[in-house]
């Protein structure tokens, strides 16, 4: 777009103040500074830390936030109140936010006031906000149901009055790109100062809208990581930012290598998953299992591939199931040392597909164990972490505890670690143990009876992801759930050892 050409974009990042009002998150005041220190490291240029009249928490964590010299624009929220406005100001911020309604029907439900009251009381809000030296982002709340000649006579004064930016909230997120595009060239013909936007995600638009806002002027975006915030959220930073730099070639500050990592931290603190089919972030983003898609990849990656994986702090993965094709799954096998010939190829990619035809999810365990069928010859698996010995005490007033007997390269170790659970405790244990050969998470967990009755087999399938973003998936299957739990995780944790000293 010639609009957006040569332009430099500003993230104006609210994860700490609407995000944090997604239902059910509530971070800590040591969370937000956590959060912000990553944040600053992303690079985006403001940080909304919050909204300081909400609690004494909440100022505490925007003043400590903004003592840390972060390079990034530190802001509170207020409401166009003294009170709100002098809170904020208390906590030592770069900047403050301030909002009023403006659409006719929240300035009569929500305010009960006029126009011209609400007129007033932003002006009166933006100039105290700048006679305390401070850097003042004026909002219209309900800027894209407002009556657009009302909205510019309001945008106007502010600026009159000295805002430093225009923010325009399409609070409920009812607009569509090209009417959002609009929007932002009409407040733009009566005003000089820079415009922001602020998109809501009720229709799953906010990205959208939010880029057709920069296409229509605007020099800054409020986004969230993970799209996180109010009802369905806000714009998600990830894909704005991807979306400018690769769609547009627009410039941010962002650095993109840390957005995958960013993300998962957010997702940690607050609890909320990923849906797997989240765009850049998401499990499944840059995951293939089709033929056609598994053997483009592997030739030429941009075949299927609009962004490389490695640009988000990301890594391609090739599944193995019933869409799977046999470029893939060779591919697969020839990382783990495997090299079936053709016609053994052949027969292991018909099992795979039979086994995705049943509905069973094909971990790499599955895959290894066809292929040493297939071939007729046993494949070495070895062992670089083997468990000994395993105990559990758990109880109504006891603690779970797990103790772990593990053989790490031929040396035996024991630690014991508390969890919420026996497993978890006896997961932690392991964790503890290998972490200085290979630090890795679990990523994901699922649990199968296979048979009927209180002595049900179970299965145990688990995803581990260590630092560098390699992901294997093992299962296990005892009458023992912890046990299952356990031989499954280090069962995990040695596929991703051997590939990684494979690769060294």
């Amino acid at each position: 777009m010639k609009s957006t050409d040569r332009k430099y974009i500003q993230m104006f990042d609210t994860t700490l103040r609407d995000g944090e009002q997604t239902p059910g998150v509530s971070l800590t005041p040591e969370e937000k500074v956590e959060l912000a220190h990553q944040l600053d490291n992303l690079g985006v240029d403001v940080i909304e830390a919050g909204t300081p009249i909400t609690s004494k928490g909440e100022a505490k964590a925007v003043t400590e936030i903004a003592k840390l010299g972060l390079n990034a624009e530190i802001c509170g929220l207020a409401r166009t109140m003294k009170e709100d406005i002098d809170a904020a100001i208390g906590c030592n911020v770069n900047s403050v936010h301030i909002f009023i309604s403006t659409s006719d029907v929240q300035m009569k439900h929500a305010l009960g006031m006029k126009p011209e009251q609400v007129l007033s009381t932003a002006v009166e809000s933006v100039r105290y906000v700048k006679d305390h030296g401070l850097v003042c982002e004026f909002s219209p709340m309900d800027a894209t149901r407002t009556d657009l000649e009302f909205l510019k006579k309001i945008c106007s004064a502010a600026e009159d009055a000295g805002a430093d930016r225009i923010n325009i909230p399409d609070t409920v997120g009812v607009m569509t790109p090209a009417t959002m595009r609009k929007l932002i060239e009409d407040v733009k013909t009566v005003v000089k100062i820079p415009i922001s936007v602020h998109c809501h995600n009720d229709f799953g638009m906010a990205v959208a809208n939010s880029l057709a806002a920069v296409e229509g002027g605007a020099s800054q975006v409020h986004v969230t990581i993970n799209g996180l915030g109010e009802r369905a959220g806000n714009a998600a930073l990830e894909e704005v930012a991807m979306g400018l730099h690769l769609i547009h070639g627009v410039k941010t500050g962002i650095n993109t290598k840390l957005i995958y990592g960013t993300s998962q931290l957010v997702s940690r603190l607050t609890g909320v998953p990923i849906q797997p089919n989240k765009a850049i972030v998401g499990e499944n983003a840059f995951a293939h299992e089709s033929g056609i898609h598994t053997r483009g990849v592997v030739v030429v990656p941009s075949t299927f591939e609009p962004i490389k994986p490695e640009l988000v702090g990301r890594m391609r993965r090739l599944v193995a199931g019933k869409h799977a094709g046999t470029r893939g799954i060779k591919t697969e096998l020839e990382e783990v040392g495997i090299h079936p010939n053709k016609e053994q190829l052949k027969t292991i990619v018909k099992r795979v597909k039979s086994l995705g035809d049943k509905g069973k999810t094909v971990t790499d365990a599955d895959l290894l164990a066809i292929a040493r069928t297939v071939t007729g010859r046993v494949i070495a698996e070895k062992k670089i972490v083997d468990l000994r010995d395993l105990a559990v005490v758990t109880g109504i007033r006891v603690i779970p505890t797990a103790s772990v007997k593990l053989v790490l390269d031929g040396k035996e170790y024991v630690a014991a670690e508390t969890g919420l659970g026996p497993v978890d405790a006896a997961i932690k244990a392991v964790q503890k143990l290998t972490a200085n050969l290979v630090n890795v998470r679990l990523k994901e967990y699922r649990l199968e009876a296979l048979t009927g009755g209180s002595d049900a087999l179970a299965e145990v399938i688990i995803k581990v992801e260590d630092k560098d973003g390699n992901v294997m998936s093992a299962r296990a299957a005892r009458e023992d759930v912890v046990m299952a739990s356990v031989e499954a995780m280090i069962s995990g944790i040695n596929k991703v050892l051997l590939k990684r000293r494979r690769l060294q």
